[in-house]
Parts: C-alpha cells; sequence; structure tokens
C-alpha cells in the first residue's frame, strides 16, 4: 500500500494557486485513473484506488499548508505505513517550471507544508518536486507561491499534471527514475522543452 500526498489550501481562494499543484495533481490521478469519490478523514479527503496493481490512498490535507503533517501522520498511523511508502507532490521554487524531480529525504528547502509532514512522520519519505520557478528575488516569493499561475503558463502546466497522473503507477512500484524520464520524454514529445527568461517551459519558437 502507498499513500500518495497532494500539498495545498483549501478552498476556493486558493485553488489556482502554484501552491496548490499538489492538489491538481492528485485530483487528475484519481480523475485518470477511476479512483473513488473523495471522502473526509484524517484532518483531510482521501480517494482510493489501485495502481500497477499496488493499492493507493490520495490524501489532501484539509489543514492548511502549515499544518499538513498532522493529516499525513493520522493517514499512516492508520494503516501503518512507514515514511518510505508515502510519496507527496508539491511545489517546487528551486526547479523550473514544468520540471519535475523525485527525491527520498533531503532538505525542506523552506517549505512549510514539508516541514510540517517531516516533524510528523520523519524525513525519509519520497518527495515529487513540480517545477513552479523561482521569482528571483527572496522577497517576492510569498506572493509567487500564492499567485494564480499564468494563462500563459496553462498548457505547460496541464501537459505537466498529464503526464504525472499518467505515470504515477511508476512511483507506486518503486520507479522514481522510470516516473522521471517518461514525464520529461511526455513533456518534450508535446514541444516543452526550451526555457524563457522566467524558467517556463514553453514551446519552441518557429523560425
Amino acid at each position: 500500500m502507498r499513500l500518495f500526498v497532494g500539498l495545498g489550501n483549501p478552498g476556493a481562494k486558493y485553488q489556482g494557486n502554484r501552491h496548490n499543484i499538489g492538489f491538481m495533481v492528485v485530483d487528475e490521478l484519481a480523475r485518470r485513473h477511476g479512483f473513488a469519490p473523495w471522502r473526509r478523514r484524517f484532518q483531510g479527503e482521501t480517494s482510493e484506488g489501485t495502481l500497477e496493481r499496488e493499492r493507493v490512498i490520495l490524501l489532501r490535507p484539509l489543514t492548511f499548508m502549515n499544518d499538513s503533517g498532522r493529516a499525513v501522520q493520522e493517514a499512516a498511523a492508520f494503516f501503518k505505513l512507514t515514511p518510505a511508502e508515502i510519496a507527496v507532490f508539491h511545489d517546487e521554487l528551486e526547479l523550473p517550471y514544468g520540471k519535475v524531480r523525485v527525491k527520498v529525504g533531503g532538505g525542506i528547502a523552506g517549505h512549510n507544508g514539508l516541514r510540517s509532514i517531516s516533524a510528523h512522520v520523519g524525513n525519509e519519505y519520497r518527495r515529487v518536486r513540480l517545477g513552479i520557478g523561482h521569482p528571483g528575488v527572496k522577497e517576492l516569493v510569498h506572493n509567487h507561491v500564492l499567485s494564480d499561475f499564468a494563462k500563459s503558463e496553462r498548457p505547460a502546466l496541464e501537459a505537466l499534471i498529464d503526464a504525472v497522473a499518467d505515470n504515477a503507477g511508476l512511483l507506486a512500484v518503486d520507479r522514481d527514475s522510470n516516473f522521471q524520464n517518461k514525464v520529461h520524454l511526455t513533456m518534450q514529445a508535446k514541444g516543452f522543452t526550451s526555457k524563457d527568461d522566467n524558467g517556463v517551459i514553453a514551446k519552441p519558437s518557429k523560425i
């Protein structure tokens, strides 16, 4: 069994925020793979299904980002899961927009959701880092993560979410490198391969 956690803030006000890309991914994962309807428990919402013959619980904490660890701890304790069986999908400032990387453990890079989860369940869980780019100046970070994706970013965002949801089964069976490669190749095939000055994955211009 695996616990896949999507990080975000609850409520319509935050729905389109860059900080909510984790929610967006697990929502699409549930829809695409025919998971059960969402239901309230563990201070969040869960949906259950199967990926690559592995039972997967999706969790959206509804505690707000800074307290995400409380929901994760409750779910992990109920299902008797170790940190190694938990994967957290979250926004990552240090990756160019549209990129994805997977790692186990490591630092939290100032991410309050990760800080809370590490405090409650330990640090050795899998992080699926979804690039949202850095605004370039530390003082702009707060507004950047809590602002909506721009209209120009939506095509790459949708392509990334689709690619992550399509290939999430590889994460359920510990094939992290294959997952990363599949997502990268999908983005490349759709033309999202070059970076503009803001670190946004953009379709290459036609000459």
